[in-house]
């Protein structure tokens, strides 16, 4: 008797939760997160399985495209000479110094245009002109200016790099949902609060979006400049292995920097995660 009172529930008392549905979420995303990973490496397997075959089997002429195997003892010369590890550190310093002025000076001028309408009026119209003005068409006018050094490559790759930032930032503050606006300022937000409590959040998104993009286009612009008139960098490694018929070097310094971007990417995605925890995830 004593035995069935105890298991038996007590009236009024909450069942014990219920937490499969909990792991079954859990499992899913794990499973969804292990597929994904899965085709990415399957994708890599067969880019890298026909780059070996096929100027093996003499589809593609080996002096022009070696195989994967050749390049890759290419890169691993370079790297045990330190050739690599040198001319990565001179790119990586002008890249992320770019990127970060870039950042820097950007998302608070973006906040400042996307917000303020006499901001925007004011510098509209040079915002226009320059935003439509190729960087690399500028790297001559640089140069002049700046000299054949380090500056005028950091230079470059900040110029680049302010536009998709700048315009990603002035989008995502226009593009804050009117109705949270009007809501928010139906409590007598004050205009500081407003901005700090609403736009901002809302913003960060798109604001990252533009960040990425830049991360892409300080490694581009950069291996480009260093291709005129640089004695380090990996564009310089690369110019350099073609005019000297170094192929599976000038395929090594490619794949480094193919590599660094994959990278740098996937490190703004962890920091744009970080900053937009609020978010509730799509399906959840």
């Amino acid at each position: 008797m004593t035995a069935l009172l105890q298991a038996r529930p007590i009236v009024g008392e909450d069942p014990a939760p219920d937490d499969r549905p909990r792991r079954m979420s859990v499992a899913r995303r794990i499973a969804g997160v292990l597929l994904t990973g899965s085709g990415k490496v399957a994708a890599i397997l067969v880019l890298a399985a026909i780059w070996e075959t096929a100027p093996r089997l003499g589809f593609v002429d080996a002096t022009f495209l070696p195989p994967l195997s050749t390049v890759l003892d290419a890169w691993w010369d370079l790297a045990t000479s330190g050739r690599l590890l040198d001319n990565t550190r001179a790119s990586l310093v002008r890249s992320l110094s770019g990127f970060g002025l870039a950042v820097t000076v950007a998302v608070p001028l973006g906040l400042l245009i996307g917000w303020y309408k006499p901001v925007a009026t004011l510098l509209g119209p040079l915002l226009e002109v320059f935003r439509n003005t190729a960087a690399l068409a500028l790297l001559p006018v640089f140069v002049l200016l700046l000299g054949i050094g380090e500056t005028s490559k950091i230079a470059i790759v900040f110029y680049a790099c302010t536009w998709p930032i700048l315009l990603n930032t002035i989008s995502a503050v226009r593009g804050v949902d009117p109705i949270l606006l009007r809501l928010a300022r139906s409590v007598d937000l004050s205009g500081f609060r407003l901005f700090q409590k609403v736009i901002l959040p809302a913003a960060v998104p798109t604001v990252f979006t533009g960040v990425r993009l830049a991360g892409a286009v300080s490694i581009l612009v950069l291996v480009a400049a260093e291709m005129v008139g640089a004695k380090a960098g990996l564009g310089y490694l690369i110019n350099a292995s073609q005019f000297n018929f170094a192929i599976p070097q000038m395929y090594a310094g490619i794949i480094t920097i193919s590599a660094i971007g994959v990278v740098f990417n996937q490190l703004l995605v962890a920091l744009e995660r970080r900053f937009t925890s609020w978010r509730v995830p799509v399906g959840a």
